[in-house]
């Protein structure tokens, strides 16, 4: 009697990549918890007109009476201040919403610029080499070797301030970290046999650079990118704190932040603590994220 062959084990279903790595990331319940509260920030922040109980900069909706209301007091309408009013009788609530706009804006819109051209900087460097790649680097290496907030001051000293001129200092920062980070990475891929293979059946240097040095690149770029976004929040935040910032009319969390300050010794903690609060946990949420970004997207730091 004929022995009965043992059952093939059941197949699993192949998954993506990028499910694979969604998974690998949702397995870390403190990234979860650090990507659900950066959602929550940004939808706030996008949705700010549509969810704050008035808006903060708007003169008719604001009087001076109800300046520097305690939280959950009521205004002089019946309205209630979840989290108080500052000195000129606006809803802390609501000005934070709409500062949490202003700061995500400079933080992604001088993340991106600063990614481009760094990306360009850093690869064209890596594929040319020489005395090109010499050039580069010394100007990232100079750039580096000074405090990035001493640059920024500099620069807005230069530039005077405004939301355009604080981005382009971001960026003048930021540019230089993605060209290190992505020359290295390229030169890693440079010295691959099949970039040899391409470079000898003469393919076009295009066509090399965004077909097989780029792709990858991109894992360290993304972390990269990831914790520069909140170093540009904290940087936007304290050039706005000390004044050199955004201008009042377009208020962020460091500037809102800096208008209780004169405030906190007579007791006024909530002008300046809600706002405070709200800053650290975006950067918070941001680094959370970034750091299990590093574990997943680099498979030899998973623990």
């Amino acid at each position: 009697m004929s022995a009965t062959p043992p059952a093939a084990p059941p197949m699993r279903d192949a998954q993506s990549p990028f499910a694979r790595l969604a998974g690998d990331f949702f397995a870390n319940p403190v990234a979860a918890f650090g990507l659900g509260l950066l959602a929550a920030i940004v939808l706030l922040a996008i949705f700010a007109p549509l969810v704050s109980p008035q808006d903060p900069y708007d003169l008719a909706q604001i009087d001076v009476i109800d300046g520097r209301l305690p939280p959950g007091s009521r205004s002089s309408t019946g309205s209630r201040f979840w989290l108080g009013t500052d000195d000129q009788g606006r809803d802390m609530l609501s000005a934070i919403f709409y500062g949490l706009r202003i700061s995500l804006a400079v933080g992604a819109a001088s993340t991106v610029l600063a990614l481009a051209i760094g990306l360009a900087a850093g690869l064209a460097a890596a594929y040319a080499g020489g005395r090109f790649e010499s050039f580069v680097m010394r100007i990232v290496d100079i750039q580096l070797s000074f405090p990035a907030i001493l640059i920024a001051l500099i620069l807005i000293a230069v530039l005077g301030q405004g939301t355009g001129k604080v981005i382009a200092a971001l960026v003048t920062i930021q540019w230089a970290y993605y060209a290190r980070t992505v020359r290295a990475a390229a030169l890693v891929e440079k010295r691959r046999e099949y970039v040899e293979a391409a470079r000898c059946l003469a393919l076009p240097p295009a066509r090399i650079v965004f077909r097989h040095l780029l792709p990858n690149g991109l894992p360290p770029l993304i972390v990269v990118a990831t914790v520069q976004v909140a170093a540009a929040i904290a940087l936007e935040a304290t050039l706005s704190f000390l004044g050199l910032g955004l201008p009042i009319t377009e208020p962020s969390l460091g500037l809102l932040i800096a208008n209780g300050y004169q405030y906190l010794l007579s007791g006024k903690y909530w002008i300046s603590f809600f706002p405070g609060v709200a800053l650290l946990a975006t950067i918070v949420a941001i680094n959370l994220v970034a750091d299990q970004l590093r574990d997943v997207l680099n498979p030899r730091l998973q623990r």
